[in-house]
């Protein structure tokens, strides 16, 4: 019994269009078409197999998958593997959506007690490692660290490098004994005669935010960094850093509205 495709489109619940998409890439082809016509006709003994189509469709698994499914017949291993797969990925998609959530309450919940837009916006990125130069040391505030910077620059008697990036600073350690390093990111083949170079490790988890305005702020945006990462479950993972995009005039620390500093802390969930 020969079924029009619209009929047999009805059968299955699907739009002809559908069983035309279906039969282009080879999953169900037509069990018969017209000549002159060109119209596709279809049998009921073909009805299992769209079943079996749209039942892993609606799995998750994509078409060119259950293509190479259907021409295993059905291989049970195969499909094992691939619903497996796919158990993992929804499971992570799963956990993407919780944690976003997670974050959509956490701001609901700060903008109760404020009904202006925050004023740092952030965000979880990954930062890739640097290879860099660095001079390290304690300072009584973190307004002195000017002696570091000299020093970093003093390794270099004669030409000092161009940094492939922005300088930056870590902070190792807090009050009342402040461990700063301060940071030249170089070349990765870069070497000079008795000046050491290291790498500094990739951080898979960096909450980040951007200050802009003068150093006095940068209080400020740790601040709100470490609010966020309360509210959102986060902890911190090691040393902050301070990112240079733009650095104030020399001489204006303390009031170039125009310097943009990124804030950047590594960070870990919090386990529930």
């Amino acid at each position: 019994m020969k079924l029009k495709i619209g009929e047999f489109a009805r059968l299955g619940q699907v739009s002809v269009q559908t069983l035309r998409y279906y039969d282009d890439l080879g999953l169900i082809k037509a069990h018969a078409v017209d000549p002159f016509s060109g119209y596709r006709y279809y049998t009921l003994e073909q009805l299992p197999r769209l079943l079996q189509i749209l039942a892993m469709k609606d799995l998750g698994i994509s078409l060119q998958q259950i293509g190479t499914l259907l021409e295993q017949e059905m291989d049970t291993a195969e499909l094992r593997r691939v619903l497996l797969l796919k158990q993992e990925e929804l499971r992570s998609e799963v956990q993407e959506s919780l944690e976003r959530l997670e974050r959509v309450q956490a701001r609901l919940r700060l903008l109760e007690h404020s009904e202006r837009t925050p004023l740092y916006e952030v965000v979880i990125k990954s930062v890739e490692a640097v290879r860099m130069v660095s001079e390290r040391g304690t300072v009584a505030s973190y307004w002195e660290a000017d002696p570091l910077w000299m020093r970093l620059h003093e390794r270099f008697e004669e030409r000092p490098p161009s940094p492939c990036g922005p300088y930056f600073t870590l902070c190792h350690a807090n009050e009342p004994e402040i461990d700063l390093e301060v940071c030249m990111p170089v070349a990765a083949d870069a070497a000079w005669e008795g000046v050491e170079t290291r790498v500094l490790p990739a951080v898979e988890t960096m909450a980040c935010t951007v200050h802009r305005g003068p150093f006095t702020g940068l209080v400020t945006g740790f601040t709100a960094l470490i609010t966020w990462m309360d509210a959102n479950g986060y902890s911190i993972a090691g040393p902050d850093r301070e990112i240079y995009l733009r650095l104030p005039e020399p001489g204006r620390y303390d009031s170039d509205a125009n310097a943009v500093t990124e804030l950047q802390i590594p960070v870990v969930r919090n386990h529930s």
